[in-house]
């Protein structure tokens, strides 16, 4: 072939051999173009804060460190000084971090400032952060790049109108380029040069993108159909075309061993981007090499949804999971809550809720806050009504205060008396009442309970040594009255040779002998007085047998003289008999009370069995006495001749019980 300067022109082409350039679905749009700057950057929800013990102040949820980089809210501040220094609005990404790094080293502060508020007897309701002056500074900055970026934002709207104004120029000089093939032969340099001027020209508004690539590519592609360049041209065109795209296309497929997908979807589109500002390929290997394209794309953007999706259904999860919390939180009653231990019992279960709360993930920025203030409300709650129960408590605590020490006192003021049974009934009875007085404050709780128990120790302490030489005393006292026991007992075993003069003796001698062991005195006392009962009783019936013959006798002797009147004696009997037999029912009746209340062993009854049994027999010889007066009245009368018998003096009673001889035991 001759060599020549001139372009030689080639067959023509029609608009469909220009390959099509549409991206994947993803990528349907064009190249993403540099968003508006925005006039508010969000802040990260939650902190790395606790939450405290009655109100969970910040999000338990963030446990995240703040940045390392910043480990005071001056640092973060100098960072923004720097940015506003800078004059370029700064990064977004960093300015987030900033802020979320900022808040949270101020809300720990606050956090901090609140706990120690309740620790010095404060009430949460009554807390209020004071004003910040790193916050000021902080949201002053931040105000200053937001106006910045916002300028800059304006300023790149403008720029980006006029990209828009020049390309919108450049289309219509590629529509006139492409009218007919010989404009379109005569201008391929003018045509090469627009191209040029195309890619140098920035962004354009997003809304306009789309429709002005598109008809960029449209009259791009007519200009081709038209041109009648030399094969050979033609050619090199399409495999430098290609070239290009298959180094595009291998760094798409690479991207799929990228980790951070959200890196590679980003990568991802500025490859598309690029892909498209590249010219056509052969007509044969266009649908190949954008399929291969279009295949890559889809990997990374089926990645880049499921990731997504996970998060979401992560977010999802935690959310049920945080929503059950606040349930359980919700369903804790205060109301029956009345010991200090129930009380230990729910603020466990209520700490433990926080600390799974702690444990759970994000739950999305629409649900996030809200869930996490019905947590927080129900924890305040809580811990409300806790404090509202100390501090009812704390007047009956110190009412209890006062009262305890009043009985330290006392107590105190009795610990060297030598009343030995006197002040011990007394300190007895301060410790019932120190066990009826309620809880005082902890911190003067041993103190006082030493006070009190050292001053009852001291007492009895002295009460025991004083005690040891009378103890001793009563052991000997009770071995002599033992001894007496055991010689009324010989009495009672030798009636004939018994007299009640001995008896008498030896009860006095029990009486003129001192106490003996507490716990030993109701059982030798009961054995004591066994014994002289039967001594009495075997007196007293010989006695009552002696009695009866003479008031016999006495009677008959009566009659024979003419001195006595049987009927008026009768009914002198019969006055004492209903006497004694309604003194032994008067007895009986409160006997049956005594019986029904008292308890077991009450002295009084038993002194009352013994005088109604006394009074029985007393009946019983009135009965006789009686049977003897109408025997006589029912007799024969004597001879007015027949000698008078003298009547034989009656002998002195002797007593008819132990009682009459012997006092009480003491």
């Amino acid at each position: 072939m001759t060599e020549t300067n001139e372009l030689q022109p080639i067959p023509e082409v029609e608009a469909a051999e220009v390959e099509a350039t549409q991206a994947p679905v993803a990528e349907a749009e064009p190249p993403t173009e540099t968003p508006a700057v925005e006039e508010n950057i969000s802040v990260p929800e939650g902190s790395p804060v606790t939450i405290p013990e009655g109100s969970p102040e910040g999000s338990p949820e963030d446990s995240q460190p703040v940045h390392p980089l910043y480990e005071t809210k001056e640092q973060v501040v100098d960072r923004l000084r720097e940015i506003q220094a800078e004059d370029n609005g700064g990064d977004r990404s960093e300015l987030d971090l900033l802020k979320q790094a900022f808040y949270k080293l101020h809300k720990a502060a606050q956090i901090a400032a609140r706990n120690a508020f309740l620790e010095a007897g404060g009430q949460p309701e009554d807390w209020h952060a004071e004003v910040d002056g790193a916050e000021e500074n902080f949201k002053a900055i931040m105000a200053s790049i937001r106006q910045r970026r916002a300028q800059l934002a304006e300023e790149a709207e403008k720029l980006k109108a006029a990209n828009l104004s020049r390309k919108l120029d450049i289309i219509e000089r590629i529509k006139e380029l492409a009218t007919s093939p010989e404009e379109a032969n005569a201008h391929f340099d003018e045509f090469k040069q627009l191209q040029a001027a195309w890619k140098e020209t920035g962004a354009v508004p997003a809304e306009r993108a789309t429709e002005v690539w598109k008809n960029y590519q449209l009259y791009v592609e007519q200009f081709y159909d038209l041109l009648k360049l030399n094969s050979e041209a033609r050619e090199y065109d399409f495999k430098k075309n290609l070239t290009a795209k298959e180094r595009l296309i291998e760094l798409a497929e690479k991207l799929v061993d990228e980790e951070d997908i959200i890196a590679a979807f980003n990568k991802l589109q500025a490859l598309h981007a690029e892909y498209k500002e590249i010219g056509p390929v052969a007509k044969e290997l266009r649908e190949d090499v954008w399929n291969r394209f279009k295949a890559a794309s889809t990997v990374i953007n089926k990645r880049h949804q499921e990731h997504f999706e996970a998060i979401k259904a992560r977010e999802d999860e935690c959310l049920q999971q945080k929503t059950a919390l606040c349930e359980q939180a919700e369903s804790i009653q205060t109301d029956d809550i009345t010991t200090f231990a129930a009380w230990e019992e729910k603020t466990k279960e209520v700490i433990e809720l926080q600390a799974q709360w702690k444990e759970i993930g994000f739950a999305g920025h629409k649900q996030n806050n809200i869930i996490f203030d019905r947590f927080r409300s129900a924890c305040d709650r809580f811990f409300s009504a806790k404090a509202e129960y100390f501090r009812n408590i704390k007047d009956e605590q110190n009412g209890n205060l006062e009262a305890k020490r009043k009985l330290a006192e006392e107590a105190e003021a009795l610990k060297d008396s030598t009343e030995w049974s006197k002040t011990a009934k007394k300190l007895i009875e301060l410790q019932k009442r120190w066990k009826e007085v309620g809880p005082v404050p902890r911190k003067y709780s041993e103190q006082l309970w030493k006070r009190f128990t050292e001053a009852c120790d001291h007492f009895f302490e002295a009460k025991n040594a004083a005690g040891a030489d009378q103890r001793a005393e009563e052991t000997a006292n009770m071995e002599a009255k033992r001894a007496i026991i055991e010689q009324l007992k010989e009495l009672a075993t030798d009636a004939a040779n018994a007299t009640i003069d001995k008896v008498k003796e030896l009860q006095a001698q029990w009486n003129e002998i001192g106490h003996v062991p507490f716990r030993d005195k109701d059982k030798l006392y009961k054995e004591y007085r066994a014994v002289a009962d039967e001594l009495y009783k075997q007196f007293g019936a010989s006695q009552a047998r002696r009695r009866l013959e003479g008031f016999q006798k006495s009677v008959r002797q009566a009659v024979a003289k003419g001195e006595s009147t049987l009927g008026r004696e009768r009914e002198r009997l019969m006055r004492i008999f209903e006497a004694r037999k309604a003194e032994v029912q008067t007895y009986e009746n409160n006997l049956n009370f005594l019986n029904a209340t008292s308890k077991s062993g009450n002295s009084l009854v038993a002194e009352m069995n013994h005088k109604v049994e006394k009074l029985r027999e007393e009946l019983d010889l009135l009965s006789q006495k009686i049977k003897a007066v109408e025997a006589e009245m029912r007799a024969p009368k004597a001879s007015p001749e027949a000698p008078a018998t003298p009547a034989a003096p009656e002998a002195p009673s002797a007593p008819t019980t132990a009682d009459e001889a012997a006092p009480a035991d003491n």
